[in-house]
């Protein structure tokens, strides 16, 4: 890496060279003014305020500007010659925990290399001391024409240097604050809790500048010429009235659904209450189904319907079966009457009795249906008494 700065760091009696490189680079997308109606650059030239001519940058000096209008001229040669020891020394004032350093005061950021063979003891003897000590140290350096202030730290192997503002240089947040008063309670602040907690870390790797892939990808598809801008959809602005605990709740929900989290459980979202009420994300459990038989016994349910008609009509086939059983016998026993007289009486009592049993028979079956059980047993009554006449004959 190019360095932008030669010089020595000062510690006590040990002078350490160095060379400062930039830690940090910007990736952002950078655009050109162009004339819209035939893209021309647009440039700005450096054109003297007293006869109008353009003037070249070896033609461009440094000037103070006074009150009353008046420009001083101020030369490299001048600043040089200035009584600071801080001109090409970063010159280490204290020690001190990296916890006393306000995060506002942090500014640019640089790496601090050895310059040459004979660095390389004494910088690692700084780094030591500052890993073991566990402290930054505080030390003044100048830069680009002022003065500055400085805090070196450990990173991995390497001494890095933060620039600070100075003290006077941080503004003071006055009116700023909400000028209401506001209480909040407990349970707003257990559901932060709980939301600070399931939000969890994040590898600091991981993150990227979503915007700037956005904007190249756009860039990618007006050079290809297929773009097509999609209209943006803009959320109004402030001034709304939110449940807060419902905002809350809301959103433990919704970080523990994006780090795929179960809904059930005694997590955070359970001891603080998020998960309470309708729609709060709980467990579904499925039905079981049933066995096969079950199932069929189901499905024929319906058939149950009008169960009168079905007994009716089963008494019926009932009794048509009893009588064609008796006419049957009947007619058994009057072949057996042609075929010996003597055996008359004998045929003509089996068939009574035959037809006494399903008389019997027809009865008790059409004794479950009602109005039509007393059409079945008469039916089955009347061709009974037939044959009994018969055989008395």
């Amino acid at each position: 890496m190019r360095s932008i700065w030669n010089g020595a760091i000062s510690f006590g009696l040990v002078s350490i060279p160095i060379k400062l490189v930039n830690a940090t680079e910007s990736h952002s997308i950078s655009f050109r003014q162009i004339h819209l109606a035939d893209g021309g650059r647009i440039r700005y030239r450096k054109v003297c305020e007293l006869d109008g001519e353009e003037v070249s940058a070896a033609e461009i000096g440094k000037g103070y500007e006074e009150a009353d209008g008046s420009v001083i001229p101020i030369t490299d040669e001048d600043l040089a010659q200035l009584p600071l020891a801080t001109a090409k020394t970063i010159e280490i004032m204290s020690f001190v925990p990296a916890e006393e350093i306000d995060p506002l005061q942090m500014d640019a950021a640089y790496y601090l290399a050895a310059n040459g063979a004979t660095a390389a003891k004494p910088y690692t003897l700084l780094r030591e001391a500052l890993k073991r000590s566990r402290k930054v140290a505080i030390a003044k350096f100048a830069l680009r024409g002022r003065e500055r202030l400085g805090m070196l730290r450990v990173v991995d192997d390497v001494i890095a240097m933060h620039g600070l503002l100075w003290p006077d240089e941080i503004r003071a947040p006055e009116g700023v604050a909400p000028d209401a008063e506001v209480t909040v309670r407990d349970a707003e602040l257990d559901l932060a809790d709980a939301l600070m907690a399931t939000l969890g870390e994040v590898e600091m790797e991981s993150l990227h500048d979503d915007y700037r892939d956005a904007v190249e990808a756009m860039i990618a598809a007006k050079a290809g010429g297929a773009f097509e801008p999609a209209e943006a959809t803009v959320e109004p602005a402030g001034g709304q009235v939110i449940d807060l605990m419902a905002a809350l709740e809301k959103s433990v929900r919704a970080a523990k659904a994006s780090r795929g989290e179960g809904r059930g459980g005694g997590g955070a979202e359970d001891e603080s209450g998020a998960g309470a009420g309708p729609g709060a994300g709980g467990e579904v459990t499925p039905m079981r189904r049933r066995s096969g038989g079950a199932g069929r016994k189901t499905a024929a349910a319906p058939k149950a319907v009008g169960g009168k008609k079905s007994t009716a009509a089963s008494a019926k086939k009932t009794a048509a079966s009893a009588g064609a059983a008796s006419k049957k016998k009947t007619t058994t026993a009057r072949s057996g009457t042609a075929k010996s007289g003597s055996g008359t009486t004998k045929s003509g009592t089996t068939k009574s009795t035959s037809t006494a049993s399903a008389k019997k028979a027809a009865t008790k079956k059409a004794g479950t249906a009602g109005g039509a059980k007393k059409a079945g047993t008469a039916a089955g009554a009347k061709k009974a008494a037939a044959p009994r006449k018969r055989a008395s004959a």
